[in-house]
């Protein structure tokens, strides 16, 4: 994206924007007290990021796990809480770069092939269906185009995070935030799989999928993410980077061990076969990029603590082998999924080569949600852009591996960690692409966006040879 350069101070506009912000609230506080604290918040948060854009990122970074698992338009008309906040995030620094730019203040926009993979990958999930859909006459619903912008704002914030953070301080901070807030949802998701304290029924008042308070009652850590293996994967993607603070950052090592053991707890919490491999390809990966193989000699008593604390966890997901076919009733209902709604269209009159429709659910209903998800990765792809948005997908793997390895050996301060984890952190998803999509999971795909912006502030040594 753009290096932003340049000393100019840009023009004042902020004072004024105050002010009018200041009148708007007061006129607002005369129809509801709610609507007038709103906007009180959103204006300090403006001026906040308007001063400080790196707040921005840390705030996106901070306050999406925490709240990405409420509905939207539970706490926010039409919007979920985070979606709500990258929006005033992203309009603030908008703003304020075009401010810039009429002062001088921005360099010239050069974009990476790594973002020409990523704008690659929102063009063919989204332009792609709908001209194909328009082509054959397929009508579009609302469903298709709110589907068509789930990658736009997944660039939307690695846009956030790239234009707002600019130096080593400020992309350690948003390193240590991300792991914190990680921390967090790791603790909830392990009281809520083991059902202590209430947990569950919290949950299922503020952070049931959909409505669905039955899916936070069982065994299985959705956290406040809502959805089990998302958490997973966003406590794998910061197992990452808390493997690469203890290396490259050499202090609190104490602290980052235990946090280390929370995080592989909460992610064996989720209670998803999928993400016990995923743990794996972690462990592996990060021995792999760093060149630290005895990391891998920690990972045995971790798992062993996890085994016993979670063990009614474990039960009870091993109890779904003990079936007639040898296999989990929740794989062979998924596999009927596919075989019975997607598969006979997707491999029916070419839709393989650009895609079915955006949208990755159909409306079944005898299900209890009036939906039945693609759960493939892969299947998802080819369903929502064809072999254009596979091939961007596969482009994004090699490009984000490849910087994200540059800058983990090669780069100087955080950003090595940054790049630890998104080498991690890719490969992770792309082995687990092939049970469901997990490139778009919310919270883990933000965190995942998050990284990859971060290593974008690399300053890559010079190697001697």
């Amino acid at each position: 994206m753009a290096e932003l350069t340049g000393v100019r101070r840009p023009v004042p506009l902020l004072v004024p924007g105050l002010l009018t912000g200041a009148v708007a609230v007061g006129a607002a506080s005369t129809y509801s007290v709610k609507l007038a604290l709103a906007g009180a918040v959103a204006a300090g948060l403006v001026a906040l990021v308007w001063a400080r854009p790196a707040v921005g990122a840390y705030l996106v970074i901070a306050l999406t796990p925490l709240t990405v698992g409420i509905d939207r338009g539970l706490a926010i008309p039409v919007l979920r809480p985070n979606e709500a906040l990258d929006l005033l995030v992203g309009a603030t620094l908008a703003v304020r770069g075009l401010v810039r730019a009429r002062t001088g203040g921005l360099g010239r926009l050069r974009i990476s092939r790594l973002e020409w993979s990523l704008v690659a990958m929102a063009v063919c999930s989204s332009v792609v269906p709908l001209l194909w859909m328009l082509a054959r006459n397929h009508p579009i619903t609302t469903d298709d185009l709110m589907y068509a912008l789930v990658m736009w704002k997944y660039l939307g914030v690695y846009a956030i995070v790239r234009f707002s953070v600019r130096d080593d301080a400020q992309v350690r901070r948003c390193l240590w935030v991300g792991v914190f807030a990680a921390s967090a949802v790791a603790v909830v998701a392990i009281v809520q799989s083991l059902g202590l304290f209430g947990v569950p029924g919290l949950l299922a008042h503020f952070y049931a999928p959909y409505g669905d308070a039955g899916a936070t009652a069982q065994a299985r850590g959705s956290s406040t993410l809502a959805l089990p293996a998302a958490t997973a994967d966003l406590l794998i993607f910061n197992l990452a980077v808390v493997a690469g603070l203890w290396l490259r950052m050499h202090r609190h090592r104490l602290v980052l061990a235990g946090i280390a053991l929370v995080l592989v707890l909460g992610a064996l919490s989720a209670g998803e076969f999928s993400s016990t491999i995923g743990l794996v390809v972690a462990l592996v990966s990060i021995a792999a990029v760093t060149g630290a193989p005895r990391l891998l000699l920690l990972a045995a008593p971790a798992a062993l603590a996890g085994m016993t604390v979670l063990k009614p966890v474990v039960a009870t997901r091993l109890e779904g082998f003990g079936s007639a076919s040898g296999l989990p009733a929740s794989w062979v209902g998924r596999l009927n999924n596919l075989r019975t709604y997607f598969w006979p269209t997707l491999f029916s009159d070419d839709n393989w080569t650009l895609g079915v429709r955006p949208s990755a659910r159909v409306p079944v209903s005898s299900q209890i949600l009036g939906y039945v998800w693609i759960e493939s990765g892969y299947t998802w792809l080819l369903w929502g852009g064809g072999i254009p948005l596979l091939g961007a997908f596969v482009w994004f793997v090699v490009e984000s591996v490849r910087s994200g390895w540059r800058a983990a050996r090669h780069a100087v301060g955080a950003a090595s960690v940054a790049g630890i984890a998104v080498v991690v952190a890719v490969l992770v998803t792309a082995v687990l692409m092939a049970f469901d999509p997990h490139l778009t999971y919310r919270g883990s795909a933000d965190e995942l966006f998050a990284l990859l912006a971060l290593t974008a502030t690399a300053r890559i040594r010079k190697v001697v040879r």
